[in-house]
């Protein structure tokens, strides 16, 4: 394991599986178990080129997606 990046963070990086989403032409593309590295502390995540790399290699040839998920938006309000 190595130790946070971000300043003054006492937490350590541990790898864990996520869903990462990106917004890709005004949609948005959600990947499904993500090998990456989370500070313990603070959240901080890490990814690697290589999961970097595949995810826009999908991306340029994308094709019928595994699964579909409903999304919703939350209204808009102003802050107090």
């Amino acid at each position: 394991m190595k130790k946070c990046s971000i300043q003054s963070c006492p937490g350590m990086y541990e790898e864990r599986r996520i869903a990462h989403v990106v917004k890709y032409h005004g949609e948005m593309i959600v990947f499904d178990n993500v090998l990456v590295e989370v500070c313990s502390v603070c959240g901080d995540v890490l990814m690697s080129l290589e999961t970097a790399e595949a995810m826009e290699a999908v991306l340029a040839n994308l094709g019928k997606p595994n699964r579909s998920a409903p999304v919703y938006e939350l209204p808009s309000f102003e802050a107090a």
